[in-house]
């Protein structure tokens, strides 16, 4: 069972798992056959003998996957009455596709925080012998037990990303648990901004100030070494080809904005994670989809493989940072990559995964 894409409970050809039948079949050595009904494959399920291989079509096709209501706006009076009913219709769709099999393995870690019919409430159907983790599952279940509760000291964490927004709660948590502490990327505008700056077209959460400086005040408060940027190469355009300027990331002139972390940055980061043993990496130094404007990511990224060279537990994590290792060549020179996305954020945020909890019982 699987999804692809996101065509919100309704049927989409772009989004069949018909596409993919032929290469799986490829991939596992034997011919895969194909479901088009998911609510209606026990007889094709049944029907199979041993070493054979069944795929059912796209998960997401039927609105019960998710357990939300098709075509109600959320502001509708019905619309409260109407996720009632599709809440009890998810649980009669778990159902069936656990009538298919005698036992259910997950290995979504990508979607282990959605309490889907497929990647959660499906788990209730199987006692506890018969539900597990899949081995890619169990591998970023334990490398999320590493980060957040077998801390080998120093611990750095490298959150880089536009917003402070996206990451507050990821880093209040962190706050906790940290020495050292490296924000990057679009935020260091914001923490520049805070304090007084001048950041000239760079991006900037104006309503996000204060939180910024709260942040600061926390990390004071709890002895953890926040690490911000000071320096920044700036563009005279959002793109590649920009003119480029280094300057102070609080003194950005006017029709310049910081595109990347500059070279005292890049010392102050890396002297943060170099001694480390214990290393998150979630978010990009800069944009570095900018050929020209690698130079800070490039840096971390070097860091943290010195770092991992020398005996440090590096978890890299979310698609910015995953595509980092990968377009510098340093993806073998990390622990772990993980494969989580959001999945992998609530988690070290210290929430509590859907997915992994329906199988261990929490």
């Amino acid at each position: 069972m699987s999804h692809m894409g996101k065509p919100k409970g309704k049927v989409n050809a772009k989004f069949s798992l018909s596409q993919i039948v032929e290469p799986v079949s490829e991939a596992l050595g034997v011919k895969v056959q194909f479901a088009p009904d998911c609510a209606k494959a026990k007889a094709q399920a049944d029907a199979l003998k041993a070493g054979e291989v069944l795929m059912l079509e796209n998960l997401r096709f039927y609105g019960e996957e998710e357990g939300k209501p098709v075509g109600i706006d959320k502001e509708d009076p019905a619309y409260d009455e109407a996720k009632k009913a599709m809440k009890a219709s998810q649980k009669e769709f778990a159902k069936t596709l656990a009538s298919y099999a005698d036992c259910y393995v997950n290995d979504a870690f990508g979607t282990a925080h959605r309490k889907h019919a497929s990647t959660a409430v499906i788990a209730d159907y199987f006692d506890a012998d018969n539900k597990m983790l899949g081995f890619l599952m169990e591998k970023e279940v334990q490398a999320v037990e590493n980060i957040l509760n077998n801390i080998k000291r120093p611990f750095t964490a490298i959150m880089g990303g536009s917003k402070v927004s996206t990451k507050i709660g990821i880093i209040e948590n962190l706050m906790n648990k940290v020495d050292n502490l490296i924000l990057c990327g679009g935020m260091t505008y914001t923490f520049a901004k805070a304090q007084g700056g001048h950041i000239g077209n760079s991006i900037c959460e104006d309503d996000k100030l204060d939180l910024a400086l709260d942040i600061m005040a926390q990390a004071k408060a709890k002895g953890v070494n926040l690490v911000l940027g000071t320096d920044s190469v700036c563009g005279d355009k959002f793109a590649n080809d920009a003119n480029q300027l280094v300057c102070p990331s609080n003194a950005i002139p006017e029709g310049w904005e910081g595109l990347d972390a500059g070279p005292e940055s890049r010392k102050a980061f890396a002297k943060a994670i170099e001694g480390a043993k214990t290393i998150l990496w979630n978010g990009p130094a800069g944009v570095f989809e900018f050929d020209n404007f690698t130079g800070g990511s490039k840096a971390v990224a070097e860091a943290v493989a010195k770092a991992t060279d020398n005996g440090a537990y590096s978890l890299i994590g979310g698609g910015d940072s995953v595509a980092c290792v990968n377009k510098f060549g340093m993806a073998d020179r990390v622990s772990y990559i993980s494969t989580g996305g959001g999945a992998l954020l609530e988690a070290i945020e210290g929430k509590v995964l859907p997915g992994v909890a329906a199988i261990k019982g929490e």
